[in-house]
């Protein structure tokens, strides 16, 4: 059986969570795992997935990033499917697909697993430096309070009766933030 996984970070990014539905669709999944939260985050529906799958399944994700965090990360997750005897696929592995049945493609996916986790950690290297520059000078504002934005929005859930972890939840924001706005906004 083909069981595939499609996630995305934010509530926002509606297009490509159904971009990974749709080409999940068409390799013949025929059970579908979707949530969209970030990598970093509790990922519900991905441990469901995994605990779903049985000897012989193959678990299919759209690409490698939807995934893993990091190159452990990835090992760990190849090393409880391959316990279980389910095969993992990677539809846009660089233009090709890969399939971790061979040992070629166990060896390629730990290699390019370590690659994107050594250009991410290139990218936030460049990213602080650029950003003290920028305070050097004088130029580097911050970002702009995201959680603050959302009051409004929290506001309507409060009271339809959602909890401040639902809230955070559903408005992927820290639940410290939920709290702190409501009870500023309640005074």
């Amino acid at each position: 059986m083909k069981v595939g996984y499609a996630r995305t970070s934010t509530f926002d990014q509606i297009a490509g969570l159904e971009a990974q539905i749709t080409l999940l669709s068409a390799v013949n999944c025929e059970r579908l795992f979707t949530e969209q939260v970030s990598s970093v985050g509790e990922r519900e529906q991905f441990q469901i997935a995994l605990d779903f799958v049985r000897d012989g399944d193959a678990l299919v994700v759209t690409r490698l990033d939807r995934l893993a965090r990091s190159t452990s990360d990835l090992l760990g997750i190849l090393d409880r499917l391959e316990a279980k005897g389910v095969a993992l696929r990677i539809l846009d592995f660089g233009g090709t697909e890969m399939d971790t049945k061979s040992p070629t493609g166990k060896l390629m996916l730990t290699m390019f697993g370590a690659l994107a986790q050594f250009e991410r950690e290139l990218m936030l290297v460049r990213q602080r430096e650029g950003i003290e520059r920028a305070k050097r000078e004088g130029k580097y504002k911050g970002r702009a309070p995201t959680a603050r934005r959302r009051l409004p929005e929290m506001r309507l859930l409060s009271e339809e009766g959602l909890t401040p972890p639902e809230i955070a939840n559903r408005l992927n924001c820290s639940r410290a933030s939920v709290y702190r706005l409501l009870k500023e906004d309640a005074s």
